[in-house]
C-alpha cells in the first residue's frame, strides 16, 4: 500500500504529517490500550508499577475528551497531541519577546527602550558600550544636531508654567514629564498608590484617568491632574450627566491641581466604552458615583457641551467651579476642520484652555478594538504639529500649553516633541515599566503577571509600593536630567528654546531634512490674514464655531 495523494502533477511520497494526519486517531487507540496492558503486565512484577495507572488514565480521558468534543477542530482530529498547537500558541509572545525580536524592533516598545527605564528606574548604569546599534544609514533615523558651543545644564528643572496666560487664580508649575492618563480599576490599588507616591517624590503631576479620584489617588499626596471623561466619574449625576457640586467638592481637593476634559484618547478615539455591572464593586462604584452592581455606560461624545463654543463655556464653568485652577482639554487629532472649528470657537468667545493634550493613534494603556488601535486617528508627531501650527496661524499659541502624550520612554523622545512645538510631556507605558511591567500583552485580561494592570489580589501583592514609587521617581528624574544633556549638546539651557531645525531625520539614501523642512509650520496670524497655505484655509472657511458640522455650502 503506498502513501500519496491526488494531484494534478500526480501523486507524491507520503510525508510524517500526512501519516500522521491519517493514522494520529488510531495511534492514540493503540498506545493508550498498550499502554493498560504494560502497566497491567508490570503490576504482576511489583505493585508500584500501577503508579504508572495514574498518567495513563490522564492521557486517555485526554483523548477521549479530545474526541468527543466538537469546538476545536485540531484536538478532535489529533486527540492529546493537537492540544500542543494550543501550548505553543500561548507560549508565542514569550518566547518572541525574549528570543526573536531585536534589541530595536518596537513591538510595541523595543527591548531598548525598555531596558534604559528598568536601568533608570533602578539607578543602575544606563550607557551604551561599543557605539550604537541603530543603523544609522536608515530611513527614519533621527538625531538632534549638536553645537561646538555646548552649554551646562542647569542646576534645577525648569518649570512650565500652566494657567498665567488665563488670569487663574490657582496656576501650576509643571515638570517636563508626567504620567498620563490611567485610571484606578484598569490599574491596581498598588499601581496607582507607586505611581502617586512618585510624582510625590519626584516632583511630577498624576493623571487619574477617566475613573475619578480615588483614595488610593490620594493617600501620598502627589500632585494630580483630574481627567473628566464622558462618564463624568467623580462628579456623575443620577442621570449620567454633569453633577456642578460633586465636581466642585471633588476639585477643591488640595491634591487637584488641573483638571483635563477627555474629547477622545489615543488608544480608541471617537468610541465609548462599557463597564460590565458585576465590575462595579462597592468600592468603585462610591470613587465613580454610580450604582453598584449595574452597567456603566462612557459614551463616545460628552452630553454637558455639543458645540464648540459650548466647550468652551465649560472650561470656563469648570475653572469657576475649581476656584480657579487650570483646565484644558486632551483629544487625539481627528478631523483638522473640527480643531479649527474649537479654534473659532476661542476667537469668537475669548476663551482659551489653560492647556491642550494631544494624544497619539500609536495608543496607550486602554483596551480597544482592533480597528480602532490600528486605523483610527492621527499620529502625535502629525497631531501635535498641526494643532501647534493651527494655534499659531490664529495667534492663540502663546495663550496655552501643548502637552505631547504618547510613546515616549527616554530623553530624545522628550525632546523631539517638544521640538515639534510641545511645552512638556505624559507617559503612561513608560511610567508602567518603571513599575515593573515586563510588556506581557496582558493588560485587557486582568492577568498583568506583575500586578500592574489587574485587580487579582493574588497578583498585585508582587507590586510593593514603596520600592516601585522610588522606582517611577528615579526613572521621571535620571529622564529630564537626560533631557537637560541633549539641550546642553545642542548649546541651549531652556527647553523652551528648542526648534524643528535641531532635530533631523534621514528620508532616504543621501536626503537628510530637518524637522522644519518636513513639518512646516503656519505664519503667526496667516489664519486671520487669510495667508495660510490653501488647503488650510479652505478648512478654515469651512468651520464653524457654533457647530462641529461643515457650512453648508450653497
Amino acid at each position: 500500500m503506498k502513501f500519496g495523494r491526488e494531484d494534478p502533477h500526480g501523486p507524491y511520497p507520503a510525508r510524517v504529517p500526512d501519516i500522521i494526519e491519517r493514522w494520529s486517531p488510531s495511534v492514540f487507540y493503540i498506545v493508550a490500550t498498550a499502554l493498560w496492558a504494560a502497566t497491567a503486565w508490570l503490576s504482576k512484577l511489583s505493585p508500584w508499577f500501577w503508579l504508572l495507572a495514574v498518567p495513563v488514565t490522564v492521557f486517555s480521558w485526554m483523548g477521549i475528551a479530545d474526541r468527543v468534543q466538537g469546538a476545536q477542530s485540531i484536538r478532535r482530529n489529533f486527540p492529546v497531541l493537537g492540544r500542543l498547537r494550543y501550548v505553543l500558541e500561548g507560549l508565542r509572545p514569550e518566547f518572541r519577546q525574549y528570543f526573536v525580536e531585536s534589541d530595536q524592533e518596537e513591538n510595541p516598545f523595543s527591548r531598548e527602550d525598555r531596558t534604559i527605564v528598568y536601568s533608570r528606574s533602578k539607578a543602575q548604569l544606563a550607557t551604551l558600550p561599543f557605539g550604537t546599534r541603530t543603523d544609522v544609514y536608515a530611513e527614519g533615523y533621527e538625531w538632534i544636531n549638536h553645537s561646538l558651543a555646548a552649554a551646562h545644564s542647569p542646576a534645577e528643572e525648569v518649570r512650565i508654567p500652566i494657567g498665567e496666560a488665563s488670569g487663574a487664580a490657582q496656576p501650576y508649575l509643571s515638570s517636563l514629564l508626567n504620567v498620563s492618563a490611567m485610571s484606578y480599576g484598569s490599574l491596581s490599588a498598588n499601581a496607582v498608590l507607586a505611581l502617586n507616591l512618585g510624582a510625590k517624590q519626584g516632583g511630577f503631576s498624576h493623571n487619574t484617568g477617566e475613573g475619578g479620584v480615588s483614595p488610593y489617588h490620594l493617600e501620598h499626596g502627589g500632585d494630580l491632574v483630574w481627567q473628566i471623561g464622558t462618564g463624568y466619574f467623580g462628579c456623575r449625576a443620577d442621570d449620567g450627566g454633569f453633577d456642578p457640586d460633586a465636581f466642585a467638592a471633588n476639585a477643591g481637593r488640595p491634591s487637584v491641581k488641573m483638571i483635563e476634559i477627555k474629547l477622545s484618547q489615543g488608544a480608541k478615539p471617537g468610541h465609548g466604552g462599557i463597564l460590565p455591572g458585576k465590575k462595579v464593586t462597592a468600592e468603585i462604584a462610591a470613587i465613580r458615583g454610580v450604582p453598584m452592581g449595574q452597567d456603566v455606560i462612557s459614551p463616545p461624545t460628552h452630553r454637558a457641551f455639543d458645540t464648540p463654543i459650548g466647550l468652551m463655556e465649560y472650561v470656563v464653568q469648570l475653572r469657576e467651579l475649581s476656584g480657579g485652577k487650570p483646565v484644558g482639554f486632551k483629544l487625539c487629532l481627528g478631523s483638522p476642520r473640527e480643531f479649527l472649528a474649537l479654534i473659532k470657537a476661542m476667537l469668537e468667545t475669548d476663551v482659551v484652555p489653560d492647556f491642550i493634550t494631544i494624544d497619539g493613534a500609536e495608543g496607550g494603556t486602554g483596551a480597544a478594538p482592533l480597528e480602532f488601535s490600528n486605523h483610527v486617528g492621527t499620529p502625535l508627531e502629525d497631531g501635535l504639529v498641526f494643532i501647534h501650527s493651527a494655534m499659531r496661524g490664529a495667534g492663540l499659541r502663546e495663550r496655552t500649553k501643548l502637552i505631547a502624550a504618547g510613546k515616549i520612554a527616554t530623553a530624545f523622545h522628550i525632546t523631539k516633541l517638544l521640538a515639534l512645538g510641545a511645552d512638556l510631556t505624559n507617559s503612561a507605558r513608560s511610567m508602567m515599566f518603571a513599575l515593573g511591567c515586563i510588556q506581557a500583552l496582558k493588560c485587557n485580561t486582568n492577568h498583568c503577571p506583575v500586578g500592574v494592570a489587574t485587580q487579582d489580589k493574588r497578583l498585585m501583592l508582587g507590586l510593593e509600593v514603596g520600592n516601585k514609587g522610588e522606582r517611577v521617581a528615579s526613572f521621571h528624574g535620571r529622564t529630564v536630567d537626560g533631557v537637560y544633556e541633549l539641550l546642553g549638546a545642542a548649546g541651549l539651557t531652556d527647553p523652551r528654546d528648542l526648534r524643528p531645525f535641531h532635530i533631523v531625520r534621514r528620508e532616504g539614501p543621501g536626503e537628510v531634512n530637518t524637522y522644519a523642512e518636513i513639518y512646516p509650520r503656519l505664519p503667526e496670524g496667516s489664519l486671520l490674514s487669510g495667508e495660510a497655505p490653501p488647503w488650510v484655509m479652505r478648512l478654515w472657511h469651512l468651520a464653524r464655531p457654533d457647530s462641529f458640522a461643515a457650512v453648508k455650502r450653497s
